[in-house]
Order: structure tokens, then sequence, then C-alpha cells
């Protein structure tokens, strides 16, 4: 009996010091694919992929830098993608932030080679220009219930610290119960002066990160553009949702406008993943949602996104834990224990 799945590509912090030899545990079958990717690296005088991922030691400090996380996570998460059952039929594609790359080549719209390509230059860019930074923010309690009216002040102090002269702030990624925020130092520190500290924990500084998905990033999308070539795009084989919600169909997608977003609004706008897993969900009404690795944070993201919406009955956290044991909707690829039920024996 088929089941069908919606596959979700994560982006950066999802590979740390637990997911180090990711590739060489779970994907030993895949060395020709691996090859390709450590080629391009060798050729533009960048340290392998698979000695990246065979390294005996992490540092936070190396394996945070997006020329060395983004290729790591793309080979992980595509590697997992091509390594799914059987009987799963993957209905449409989505990601989050970088992960938009990797549901391109999962979805088919990118080869492999191409996909990492894209990827890895990206990656680079963005670490060679480093414009600003991100946070990241709940706006739900620990019960998970939608809170629109805590959302909307956090907003609105966004834009009131963003209105500030040599203050830059922005909502990066909507992230199910979390505002990842975007902007130079002074925005960012005038946010983490502004509100509560939750459970010691947050406004947390993401490492590494630059001010993703925001104007800052302006001159890095323009680089992009020099570098690759659109001509790679293909007619994607499966449905892909992107970071506004839109739907890109097999064999009737407007191939320059899906590179004008890719390397553009994707770049320097807002993106809503908690939209495009609802717009998933919606429209395509999976069997299950399949995080693919490496790690296991963005499983989080996906179902509050889904509580947020009301799906299937389930209005909180203690709703989709009870769905969950039952019968699992949401599996992480990244956990050993679930991605026992989705791989092909």
């Amino acid at each position: 009996m088929t089941r069908t799945a919606v596959l979700i590509c994560p982006g950066r912090g999802t590979y740390n010091k637990p997911e180090l030899g990711y590739l060489h545990r779970h994907h030993a079958d895949k060395a020709a694919l691996f090859a390709g990717f450590d080629a391009a690296r060798a050729a533009l005088g960048q340290e392998e992929v698979t000695a990246l991922d065979g390294a005996t030691r992490f540092s936070v400090g190396k394996y945070s830098r997006g020329d060395i996380a983004s290729p790591l996570i793309y080979a992980s998460a595509l590697a997992d993608a091509q390594s799914l059952a059987s009987d799963i039929e993957v209905v449409a594609v989505t990601g989050n932030s970088m992960g938009w790359y990797i549901a391109l080549a999962a979805a088919g719209a990118l080869s492999a080679q191409d996909g990492f390509a894209l990827v890895n230059t990206m990656g680079t860019l963005m670490q060679e220009h480093l414009i600003g930074g991100q946070l990241v923010y709940p706006f739900t309690g620990d019960d998970w219930r939608p809170d629109p009216q805590r959302k909307a002040e956090l907003l609105a102090l966004v834009a009131q610290i963003n209105a500030r002269r040599d203050h830059v702030l922005a909502l990066s990624i909507d992230l199910g119960g979390m505002l990842v925020l975007a902007g130079d130092d002074a925005g960012l520190t005038a946010f983490e002066a502004a509100v509560p500290q939750i459970a010691d924990r947050f406004p947390m500084r993401l490492a590494n990160h630059a001010g993703f998905h925001t104007a800052l990033q302006a001159p890095v999308a323009t680089e992009g553009r020099e570098r690759l070539d659109g001509g790679m795009l293909m007619q994607p084989a499966v449905p892909l949702v992107d970071g506004r919600g839109a739907i890109w169909q097999p064999g009737s997608s407007d191939l320059a406008a899906l590179w004008d977003y890719t390397l553009g609004h994707q770049v320097v706008e807002s993106y809503d993943f908690t939209r495009a897993v609802q717009v998933a969900a919606q429209e395509f009404a999976p069997d299950l949602f399949i995080v693919t690795g490496p790690g296991t944070t963005l499983g989080g993201a996906v179902a509050q996104s889904l509580v947020h919406q009301d799906w299937r009955g389930m209005t909180d956290k203690a709703a989709f834990k009870a769905r969950q044991a039952e019968a699992p909707l949401l599996i992480s690829m990244g956990d050993d224990s679930q991605r026992s039920k989705v791989v092909a024996s």
C-alpha cells in the first residue's frame, strides 16, 4: 500500500556535532554521488565533503560556516531523499530557507550536481560577505497554541527598531512557533534588550549566520546570479512549494520565473516556512510529512505549523503528541528510531 508524503528539506543549523559522520553512517552506498560533490569542491580548492563528514573532531566555529555547513547539509538531505522506501510516493517537496535549494534538486528541477553547485556557491558567498546576523525568538508557549497577538506585538517591535536611525531589523523566517529575525548588530542588539529572556535560551543568536532573507543580502543575490546559470533548471518531477506558499507544478512551471524567485525574492525577502508547510498540507493532504536529515530540529517547526492551522484536529502540542503516538505523521530522518519507518530496507 502506497504512503503519500510531503518531503521537507532543512536549512542551515542542522549539521551539528551529533551529525558528524552522517554520510558515512547512512550513505556508504552513495560513493558515486559524493565523488561528484568532492570533485567540485576540490576544483575550487575547498575541503571535500566526505573529508569534512569523516573528520574526528567537530568545532562550531568551522562547521557553522556557510561554505562548510551548506554542502554538508545538501549532501545529507539529498542522499536521504534518494533513500526513501519504494512504497512512499512523494506528492510535494518544500524546504526551509537554504532547504529551498535542496528541494529543487529533490523534486528534479535541478540535477544532483547542479543543485550542489547552487548550494556551494551561495553558501560560500554568504560566508564571504557575512552581512548582518540572525536570532531566534518564540512567540508561542510550551503548549504550541497560536498566539497571533503576541506575534503581532513582536513584529511591531521589529518594525519600530528597523525605523530607528542606523538600525536594520526584519523578519527573516516565519518558523512555526518561532520568529527568526535578521539585521545588523544594532538592530539585533536592540531587540535583545527589549524582550524578556525565555528559558535562558532566547533570544538566541545563530553563529555564522548572515542576515538571510532581507535586503541586506542584495549583493549576495546579485553575485549569485552572475556566477550561476539559470539554464540548469528543469521542469520539476513533483510539485514544489516555495517560501511564499506558491506551488510550482511539473510540466507547467515558468523556469525563468522560478530562477528569478530562487536568486531574487528567496534571498532578499522573508521566508514563510509556516505557510509553505500549511499549503503543502492543505493542497496535498499527505499521509506523512518526512523531514530529511541531517538533524531533527526542523520537526518542531513543522509540527507547530500544522497545529497553527488545526491540521486534522490538532490544536496544541498535547494533541500532536497523542496523534503522533497513535500513528506517526511526522518522520524525521535524522532520528534513527524514526528513520527506519521510511527508508528502503
